[in-house]
């Protein structure tokens, strides 16, 4: 039985956890432009990206078509030096 003399109150503590997924996959997109050839674009691909000459070819038509293409993929850390080249060629690229 409780006292009547006492009032007891109960705190409750509420933890709330909030999930932050970190993505673990990051790209590199290679978005179209008006400046740079086909040939640069290309050669770019496979020297940065190691895409053979076909796949460099198929990338550098679906940026001119669609106006961009995903074209690496990988660790934020590993993928930002990779774009930053391709932005000292001139080309225009993000990581997302």
């Amino acid at each position: 039985m409780k006292n009547p003399f006492f009032h007891y109150e109960t705190e409750t503590e509420e933890l709330v956890l909030t999930e932050e997924r970190v993505k673990e996959q990051n790209e590199i997109i290679l978005w179209n432009d008006d400046v740079n050839t086909f040939q640069h674009v290309i050669e770019t691909l496979v020297e940065l990206c190691h895409h053979t000459p076909e796949q460099a070819e198929q990338c550098a038509f679906l940026v001119h078509y669609t106006g961009k293409c995903s074209v690496k993929k990988g660790e934020y850390a590993k993928l930002r030096p990779v774009c930053e080249a391709f932005l000292d060629r001139g080309l225009s690229a993000t990581i997302e």
